[in-house]
């Protein structure tokens, strides 16, 4: 499937902003099943500064430097990317997640996309003990990891309750339990708890959904905005089992991630890939707005 991306993200000041300085994870990269076509982004004021770097797990970023007076900032992405829908897979045939466990505390790889660093607490996922044991009523002594990842996944949808507004960027998963709601970046951060308190790898993933349904599908939550997702890692092939490697599911939509969702970058958690993240020198208030279509490609 091919998709036209449009974002627009746009941040009014109280009071005018003297410098700035920001880190950028806005354009897309080729990965597994994904590649652009095209991508450019477009910043007002423009910088006087800017540099494009990848970060240590493959990202792509944009450092900017801002030194003219200005009480608005907008960035916009335009890019065209190609997603490619993921392979079935026999989930009852993928390692015990006992297995993939040990085989992650075993690992001596650390490369980016190893899952040694997707086990620990990071930033804004600490390892809550409600939430562990929650996630452990999908992981039966044997369970193949990938069908208890996935009933976890369906669980989530099932008790918590999607509401934008409820929570914040920098709410814990820890409160978005207790609360039982809270948006796509909530239902991430606590799956990723639940699985890492078991000891499985389990990353963060930010991206876009579809904005236009399929004929008679319903329409997917967050489809209008930037969107979260979770990566566990599955384990390699042993045995019987048909190892995995990393594979998306989605908590907010109950769904495997598959043509449906673009990946924007990929870290521990939401602080590894925050959109816009940076310094200004103002004082006051700020408000932010985003705008996101994905439009599949006709022909």
């Amino acid at each position: 499937m091919i998709y036209d991306i449009r974002q627009t993200t746009s941040y009014a000041y109280e009071s005018a902003v003297s410098r700035a300085h920001h880190l950028l994870h806005l354009v897309p990269v080729a990965r597994d099943r994904q590649s652009v076509a095209s991508a450019s982004l477009d910043i007002d004021p423009v910088p006087a500064r800017r540099r494009e770097a990848t970060d240590f797990f493959d990202n792509r970023t944009t450092v900017v430097e801002i030194e003219e007076s200005h009480q608005t900032l907008t960035v916009k992405l335009e890019a065209r990317i190609a997603v490619e829908g993921t392979a079935a897979i026999d989930m009852a045939q993928t390692p015990a997640w006992e297995s993939v466990r040990a085989a992650t505390y075993a690992c001596a790889d650390v490369g980016p996309s190893s899952p040694v660093h997707f086990i620990y607490p990071s930033r804004q996922v600490p390892l809550d003990p409600d939430i562990r044991d929650y996630a452990r009523e999908s992981f039966a002594p044997g369970r193949p990891v990938l069908a208890g990842a996935d009933e976890l996944m369906r669980r989530i949808k099932r008790d918590f309750t999607y509401q934008p507004g409820s929570t914040t960027v920098t709410t814990t998963p820890s409160m978005a339990f207790t609360l039982r709601r809270g948006v796509c970046q909530d239902f991430a951060h606590i799956m990723i708890s639940g699985l890492r308190g078991l000891g499985l790898p389990a990353a963060y993933v930010s991206g876009y959904l579809r904005t236009v349904p399929r004929a008679g599908a319903a329409g997917l939550a967050g489809a209008d905005a930037m969107h979260a997702w979770v990566m566990v890692w599955c384990g390699e092939s042993a045995g019987g089992s048909v190892g995995a490697g990393w594979w998306g599911l989605d908590p907010t939509n109950a769904l495997v991630a598959s043509e449906d969702h673009v990946v924007l970058a990929i870290g521990r958690d939401y602080a590894d890939v925050a959109p816009v993240n940076g310094v200004v020198l103002a004082s006051g208030q700020q408000r932010v707005s985003t705008a996101v279509a994905v439009i599949p490609v006709e022909g």
